[in-house]
């Protein structure tokens, strides 16, 4: 036999060895996807606390069997909200050309209004296990950052004409657009969006008029 031809059958028995390693990972791996699925599914639908039951299911396995696939549940809240915040992460962009104000303000608004709807329930399991899990509270505090950074290059033209009471302004718009300002407007004082909407625009508008 050839050194070539060893070569090949070298190659060949290499395959045969790591194929069903590689079926392995690939099965474990979409089984691990339908177990994050699955939790993210049950909160859509309000359950925000499913045992590991109800999350097995789900996603069509044994309840036994979820656990091969993460530590604890706290494990899979974590990489679930992670995965939630990864599919909106495109509704996160915000356009921050120049326009008028008023443009300026609902483009703010109209974004938060979309993200957070999006975000729904997901939203309501982060801030509640955050304090427990310094990996969630980590990847708010990145979350909570970037936003108000967006509210700072907005707004840039009107902070600087606001001088000392810019900081004041940003902190303000930022905790009216923010996820739990929101879900305030929208769930206990019961406005419709359009009145969230409206209001947040005109106080928004307010806080940036010299």
């Amino acid at each position: 036999m050839s050194t070539t031809t060893r070569r090949v059958a070298g190659a060949d028995d290499t395959r045969k060895e790591i194929g069903p390693a590689d079926g392995r990972h690939a099965r474990r791996d979409r089984n691990r996807l339908a177990v994050v699925d699955a939790m993210l599914t049950l909160y859509a639908e309000g359950n925000l606390d499913p045992s590991s039951d109800e999350i097995a299911e789900r996603a069509g396995l044994s309840p036994r069997s979820l656990f091969r696939y993460f530590d604890d549940l706290d494990d899979l809240v974590r990489v679930a909200i992670a995965r939630q915040h990864d599919r909106l992460l495109p509704m996160a962009h915000l356009d921050l050309g120049a326009a008028p104000l008023a443009e300026r303000v609902l483009r703010l608004v109209s974004q938060r209004l979309r993200l957070f709807e999006a975000i729904a329930s997901v939203g309501v399991v982060s801030r509640v296990r955050a304090p427990f899990q310094p990996l969630i509270a980590d990847e708010l505090a990145i979350s909570r950052s970037y936003l108000r950074h967006q509210v700072e290059q907005l707004f840039a033209p009107e902070l600087v004409a606001l001088a000392a009471h810019g900081a004041t302004a940003v902190a303000a718009i930022d905790v009216l657009t923010s996820f739990e300002s929101l879900q305030l407007l929208r769930f206990d004082q019961q406005l419709t969006a359009s009145a969230v909407e409206a209001a947040l625009v005109r106080s928004i508008t307010v806080l940036l008029e010299k």
